[in-house]
């Protein structure tokens, strides 16, 4: 059985990767499974993901990582796949039905009542955010934090090594991608591959705040 405090004691985020090893097409279908599977708030499921396992892809990439963001972009150009994480920038009615349309055919309704029950809670938690905290945004991207958090520990776990990357130009890949015209924003990039034996960063022990310190038992 995998020992989960092995593989978070182990994963870290890589500072260099080898480019002539890549992520096979049958570990990479369990990476998409791990995108598509995320938990998320209310099922909202607020996500996209832009990958590229190519040259010309990365390149398209690495233009979110120019100028002050340069630091980054070898971890783009070198690593196996590359993924931009992008959130939705609205859920409208139109979005909270197609989602609903979906649990429907996938069976999620025992009973008629049922379906209708789900789409007035999750439009209950929208509009509180919406309206009441005034965050939607915000909110819709924590979720997806929820998603970038899944994925570097499944990865992980399959022995892939990964970096999440925030210091990138996100209007940059916005533009590059015409994110905004398709309703999404880019927030983050998550490179994937195999480290090099160089990288400083794999010798280097971990260092957490010890348990004593961040758990409260009660």
């Amino acid at each position: 059985m995998m020992n989960l405090v092995d593989v978070v004691q182990t994963r870290y985020s890589v500072k260099e990767f080898d480019a002539s090893k890549k992520i096979s097409d049958t570990d990479f279908t369990q990476i998409k499974a791990l995108l598509r599977f995320s938990p998320s708030s209310v099922n909202l499921q607020p996500w996209h993901f832009v990958i590229s396992d190519n040259d010309e892809g990365k390149k398209r990439i690495s233009r979110g990582t120019q100028g002050f963001f340069i630091f980054n972009e070898a971890k783009v150009l070198n690593a196996s796949h590359v993924i931009v994480v992008c959130a939705r920038t609205s859920a409208d009615e139109a979005f909270l039905t197609h989602l609903l349309d979906k649990e429907d055919k996938d069976g999620r309704f025992a009973q008629k009542q049922f379906r209708e029950g789900q789409h007035m809670g999750r439009k209950v938690f929208a509009d509180i955010h919406h309206y009441d905290v005034k965050d939607f945004q915000h909110w819709m991207e924590k979720q997806v934090y929820l998603n970038m958090g899944t994925l570097l520990l499944g990865a992980a776990a399959m022995g892939i090594d990964a970096v999440p990357m925030e210091g990138i130009d996100a209007k940059a890949i916005d533009e590059e991608f015409g994110l905004r015209d398709k309703g999404y924003t880019a927030l983050a990039i998550v490179s994937l591959g195999y480290r090099k034996e160089t990288d400083f960063n794999a010798s280097l022990p971990k260092s957490r705040l010890p348990e004593s310190e961040i758990i409260e038992l009660v």
